[in-house]
């Protein structure tokens, strides 16, 4: 029962954000609202279901890094999650939205090492488990700092329920799966070609690695009686074929034969061999094949059983396979070795602007020196079958849905996935290596000693795993995997809501793993969101300083105006442009809501919602309306159209509930007419507490001020409150 109390002296003064908000969060989190049992404090329920019998609803948090402060970005995801949280807790589910934090294995490693490198220090050389307690107590530090950020934005996310990425029970599922992977023949440790950074000392999977266009030199070499153009001189000391096209009729008489070619160091004998990848149409129509170096070159050393002649090392440099370049890092044997080729009458042109792509390390930007090298690798072609099946059968819904098509496109042309780094910081791959014979053996309970080939002495296997193949694990380890009670009631989860960009990074590699590990998809819905931008449409980065920190914002305009900017006209799948103008604009909107409460407790005392007096005609046909509204918003909802819905009730609340109808109702409550006052006064807060409650899971905190003033029965605040249902 709602009913208008006595003027509260907090309306009499301008509402005030930074007093408003930890008073209200203090509340909402010491008196269990965020948990999912809260649902049995409400008046009723979804469908006048018994408390006991309420659907469950679960939101998985994607866990932040904890690495740093948040960014605009994860206002966005705190906005979007808590928007859909908050819906369901109203609508009557035993709702479980459950926050944690990522250690972010090699993203965690690359920032402490710029705080080592501010200090002087380096990681290389010191000892492994200090520098591994070093990141934990920067991590969680970090951590602590998150969760604070991560309120101040409202978050209603149940932190009694908090899980880290690090967490034992994490670790554990995390190790299971290995063992699986292994006992079902679907996990490997090869010596293959991968991405290699010589700054940071660690390989990365394919999609960790970004292509950057580059201009080069194309040097034109004599290999014997070919001409053959290449970037790389420089790796000519590990060619071990060369390689024509087979329908090349220029150089189909060499085919099977052998050629001899000078090197600079010696003469050596290459065998011309015939394969489809090679491209007529680029250079000469001749490739040298360097299998150690190249990855197309290793496919094509595969299909003819090429040796794999290693001459660059793990620093980028020259190794002794080279003779007198030994030592010279690739940039400067490049130079040093087309001079030589010049000078010694084997260089025959050069195109020196020859643009092609190279792969880059994401974090550093260096080109990336591919290294054939000891990885574990799961099998992902049959893994990848049953999440196709799935996705095509409608058991995960992609909003947008051209994602989709993008994720069914990926899964389809699915490689093996590199799983070990060579860092310190993440989760030890629980596995021992022998260093006699290269053996490696799973073993979770660390109880191999000996070499069950050689019988040689295992060692710990020093590399991590990649921290995505722990993070896709998520869903199904956060809620304890398989016997805790909350797995057994929110999974599969209901929403994924995650940034679109890390589509192959997360999401599909988590309904791998879940239908995997779980039999179940691991969420029923993907919501995916694009960036923020800053105000003229960029990308934010440091270097360009246009970085916007949410807090910052939240600070000078609130966050209900900072969620509200950043959720009107931001449709799925689409990057937003965000300005501070903006934000400030709702700010405007939370003070004109503040206003209009102040002229609805001034006006409407002693009004009871529960006690319907008979309505005038306007009233009845402005009551209509608002059910529609109701409807429209509703529908919106359960749509994913948050956009949609924030705009309707903003527009609806400015321009027809206070430019309209309480400027009709200023002459109307003037009136001596009893019967019209308490018609449109009793109409006035119905309008408001439908509103309020329809706008508070895009506006927590001034909504929950603004309904804290009226005269509740039975005292619940307005995050467990009824959504609003139209009665149409």
């Amino acid at each position: 029962m709602l009913q208008c109390g006595d003027m509260d002296e907090r309306l009499l003064k301008p509402y005030e954000h930074k007093e408003t908000e930890p008073r209200i969060y203090k509340m909402w989190e010491e008196s269990g609202f965020f948990a999912p049992e809260a649902h049995q404090f409400q008046a009723g329920s979804l469908n006048n279901l018994k408390a006991n019998e309420a659907k469950s609803f679960c939101i998985i948090m994607p866990p932040p890094n904890a690495n740093g402060h948040l960014h605009a970005g994860h206002g966005l995801v705190v906005a979007i999650e808590d928007i859909i949280t908050r819906y369901k807790r109203m609508r009557g589910y035993k709702t479980l939205w459950l926050p944690g934090a990522d250690h972010a294995g090699f993203e965690t490693q690359v920032v402490y090492e710029k705080e080592l490198e501010r200090q002087g220090r380096s990681r290389f050389g010191m000892n492994l488990k200090q520098l591994y307690d070093e990141i934990m107590a920067f991590t969680l530090e970090n951590k602590k700092h998150m969760g604070s950020e991560i309120r101040e934005l409202g978050a209603s996310c149940d932190w009694s329920r908090e899980k880290f990425t690090l967490d034992g029970d994490i670790k554990k599922t995390v190790y299971k799966t290995f063992k699986r992977l292994g006992d079902d023949g679907l996990l490997y440790r090869g010596k293959r070609i991968v991405n290699w950074c010589t700054k940071h000392q660690t390989a990365f999977s394919d999609l960790e690695v970004e292509h950057a266009e580059q201009k080069d030199p194309l040097y034109y070499m004599k290999y014997g009686p070919f001409t053959l153009a290449t970037v790389r001189p420089e790796t000519k000391f590990g060619d071990t074929a060369v390689a024509v096209n087979p329908t090349d009729e220029r150089y189909k008489n060499y085919i099977g034969k052998e050629i001899e070619i000078d090197t600079l160091t010696a003469k050596v004998k290459l065998k011309v061999i015939a394969d489809s990848s090679v491209d007529m149409s680029f250079g000469t129509g001749v490739v040298k094949v360097t299998p150690a170096h190249d990855p197309n070159d290793y496919e094509i050393g595969l299909r003819h059983n090429l040796e794999v002649r290693e001459v660059i090392d793990q620093f980028g440099k020259l190794n002794e396979r080279c003779g007198k370049y030994a030592g010279l890092s690739v940039a400067e044997a490049r130079l040093k070795i087309a001079e030589d080729l010049k000078n010694a009458g084997l260089m025959d042109k050069v195109d020196e602007n020859y643009t092609h792509a190279v792969a880059t390390c994401y974090k550093c930007g260096r080109v990336l020196e591919p290294r054939v090298m000891p990885q574990w690798f799961i099998k992902m072609e049959s893994l990848a079958k049953p999440a196709i099946e799935a996705i095509e059968g409608g058991d995960v819904r992609f909003i947008p849905e051209h994602y989709k098509k993008i994720s069914l496109h990926w899964l389809s042309n699915i490689k093996d996935w590199n799983i070990s780094r060579q860092i310190v910081w993440g989760i030890a791959i629980p596995a021992k290596l022998c260093l006699k014979c290269e053996h490696a053996m799973v073993d979770i309970e660390d109880k191999v000693a000996k070499c069950e080939k050689c019988g040689g002495k295992m060692s710990p296997d020093p590399d991590t795993f990649d921290t995505w193949f722990s993070s896709g694990q998520w869903p199904f380890a956060a809620l304890g995997y398989p016997d805790r009670e909350d797995y057994k009631t929110f999974y599969p989860t209901d929403v994924m809501e995650t940034a679109g960009e890390i589509i192959f990074f997360w999401v599909n590699r988590m309904i791998v793993l879940g239908l995997y590990v779980t039999g179940k998809v691991p969420f029923k819905t993907v919501y995916l969101h694009g960036l923020v931008l800053d105000e003229k449409g960029r990308k934010m980065s440091k270097s360009k300083g246009n970085v916007i920190n949410p807090l910052e914002i939240t600070g000078k305009y609130g966050t209900d105006a900072f969620r509200m900017a950043l959720v009107v006209g931001n449709t799925p799948g689409t990057s937003l442009a965000l300005s501070p103008e903006k934000v400030k604009a709702y700010k405007h909107f939370a003070n004109k809501l503040w206003n209009i409460g102040r002229f609805i407790y001034e006006n409407c005392e002693d009004i009871v919602l529960g006690e319907k007096p008979k309505l005038e005609e306007t009233d009845e046909e402005y009551i209509i309306e608002l059910d529609k509204l109701a409807a429209d918003v509703t529908e919106d909802m359960e749509g994913f159209r948050f956009y949609l819905a924030a705009e309707k009730l903003y527009h609806y609340i400015w321009h027809t509930f206070a430019d309209k109808i309480i400027e009709e109702s200023k002459a109307i409550l003037k009136n001596k007419d009893a019967i019209a006052k308490t018609s449109r006064a009793w109409t006035l807060l119905q309008v408001f507490t439908h509103c309020l409650r329809m706008l508070h899971p895009f506006m927590p905190f001034i909504t929950e001020e603004l309904w804290s003033l009226l005269k509740v029965e039975d005292k619940n605040p307005i995050i467990i409150a009824q959504w609003p249902i139209s009665r149409n």
